[in-house]
Formats: C-alpha cells, structure tokens, sequence
C-alpha cells in the first residue's frame, strides 16, 4: 500500500504533537487560580502554540491541495470510507476554529497576540465583554469536540492496525515498518 509523502507525514505528527501539547498547556493554565507569573506565562505559550498550529494547518492544507492522498484499501467498506472522509474534515475544519477562536477571544478580551513576544498579529476587533464571553465558550467547546474526535482517530487508527490489519495506519507512520523497508 502506498504511503503518505514524506511532507505530510511531517506535518501529520508536527500538528499531532502540537495540538496535544496546546490542549495540555490550555487545562493547566485555566487551573492555575488568579493572576501569577506562571499562568501568565503559560498563557502567552499557549496563543504561540495555537499561532503554530494555524499555521501549520494552513500549510498542510495547502499541502493536501496539491497532493492526493494514497487510496483507501480496496476491501474497505464504503461507510468507513465516508466516515474516515467526514472524520478528516471536521479535523481539518476544527485545525483552523479552533485557533482562530482562541485569538478573537484573546482580542474580544483586550489582550492582543503577540508571536514569542515579538511579532503582533493584528488587532482585528476590540475589547467586547459580551463576545468575550461567547468565545471563551466557543473555543472551550471547540478544543472538546478536538479532543473527542482525536481520540476517535486514534481509536479508528488502531483498528486499522491491530483488527482489521490492512495498513492503513503505517502509511502514515513516521518511519517504514520492518515489511515496508527494503
């Protein structure tokens, strides 16, 4: 079966890790009561790392664009074909929601986003309590559904591997398994 490019592949696990290390960084931060050096600080990692995942997203998109994907197997039922296609764009969809939510949450706060301190991003609404409120909402519901659909493509990934056996999950593996290798 053939595999995923060596591009997409990176971005797959770059984005994977990124998004995980994110939601992480999000749940300590809003444990941490108060105002204090560490939550600020978890804070501002946390918009770089949601700035990283756009624009990581946008350039696996593109990637995805121009580069079809290997075909599913050929004994997969037509369901999991849809189901794995609709799984894959609501991904896609919440890679950009959700980050882009969190910014005009940052904004409809009064805090705008600065990348590691020294690139600004634009200042694209002003502070609004009231749509404060709503995104705040709109993004915690967004990184759950995330969470939810990520663990769901994890599951489903292991049920190509140690079910139905059909290779799905190592064409998208970082490195060849021992069959694959030459």
């Amino acid at each position: 079966m053939r595999r995923y490019s060596i591009p997409a592949i990176m971005l797959h696990w770059l984005i994977a890790i990124a998004i995980i290390g994110t939601f992480t960084l999000g749940l300590v931060m809003t444990d941490i009561q108060g105002i204090s050096m560490a939550k600020l600080r978890y804070t501002s990692w946390h918009k770089w790392a949601g700035v990283t995942v756009l624009a990581l997203a946008a350039l696996r998109l593109l990637w995805r664009l121009f580069n079809k994907p290997p075909a599913y197997p050929a004994g997969m039922p037509r369901w999991q074909h849809g189901a794995a296609h609709g799984l894959h764009l609501t991904l896609y969809v919440l890679m950009f929601a959700v980050p882009l939510s969190g910014y005009f949450f940052s904004l409809a706060a009064g805090y705008p986003v600065v990348y590691f301190s020294k690139i600004p991003l634009p200042v694209l609404i002003g502070p609004d309590p009231l749509l404060r409120d709503t995104l705040r909402e709109l993004h915690y519901w967004l990184n759950m559904l995330l969470a939810a659909l990520v663990a769901l493509h994890v599951l489903a990934a292991f049920k190509h591997l140690l079910i139905d056996r059909d290779g799905i999950m190592q064409r998208m593996l970082p490195v060849p398994t021992p069959k694959e290798k030459p």
